[in-house]
């Protein structure tokens, strides 16, 4: 499988498992973390979603060598599944955490920002050379997070954004050592495990939903998810 999936005790995780071609995403890639995404979404146990990487890049971007010999409408379907593949993450409605330990390049960002946040370690970079390959992609959710003029610097130059310097930009939510990132991953793991599922659920729709209106509708989002808490007697952190 191109992406594992397991799941236990609440928590499921997605680990990208091309080593070999360093997590490059590819069709398979798009169609696999489509189908484990529905099952997070489809299972009320899982409280936690975990994106990981195995060897030692998050993901090197898109499959280029995928795409040798492609008609133009191969390419269209193929980008599609990838953009379908990053809504599928975004739209789960329980935490999504992406651990990044290495570079995302491209595909890679747009993987880890359909995250709720992401925790890295200092081996962690990010990079967006879509232009700069003859190619457009990675183009929304970035500004939104970075800003339009950094996100514009590293696409139009590939500039490459450090461990720290995403950090600090807003990117990367927590920047922990190798040797510390399982138990701050624990710790994270704990906390929401021991919170109620629904609050949780609730509080991400709110600010996803939230951020795109205006502050009067933004807070009728937030008194409709108040009265939904109160309706299912879930209030007050009742799980």
């Amino acid at each position: 499988m191109s992406v594992l999936y397991s799941a236990s005790g609440g928590i499921a995780t997605l680990t990208l498992d091309r080593p070999e071609s360093r997590n490059a995403l590819n069709l398979e890639m798009c169609d696999r973390l489509i189908e484990v995404a529905q099952e997070c979404f489809s299972d009320n146990e899982i409280k936690l979603v975990l994106v990981r990487a195995n060897g030692p890049v998050f993901c090197a971007g898109a499959d280029l060598k995928e795409r040798q010999g492609m008609s133009a409408a191969q390419v269209r379907e193929r980008r599609m599944r990838g953009f379908a593949a990053y809504a599928a993450l975004e739209a789960l409605p329980m935490p999504a955490i992406a651990v990044v330990h290495g570079p995302a390049v491209g595909s890679g960002c747009e993987i880890a920002a359909a995250c709720d946040f992401i925790v890295a370690t200092p081996q962690a970079s990010f990079r967006t050379p879509e232009a700069l390959r003859g190619t457009v992609g990675a183009t929304q959710r970035l500004p939104r997070i970075l800003g339009k003029r950094l996100a514009k610097d590293m696409m139009l130059t590939g500039r490459e954004l450090s461990a720290e310097e995403a950090r600090q930009a807003g990117l990367v939510s927590r920047l922990v050592l190798s040797s510390e990132l399982e138990s701050v991953l624990q710790e994270i793991q704990n906390t929401i495990l021991d919170t109620s599922s629904n609050s949780l659920r609730l509080a991400k729709r709110c600010i996803d939903r939230g951020v795109e209106l205006d502050p009067q509708g933004a807070l009728a989002t937030e008194i409709a998810a108040i009265e939904e808490q109160l309706a299912s007697g879930g209030w007050m952190g009742r799980k």
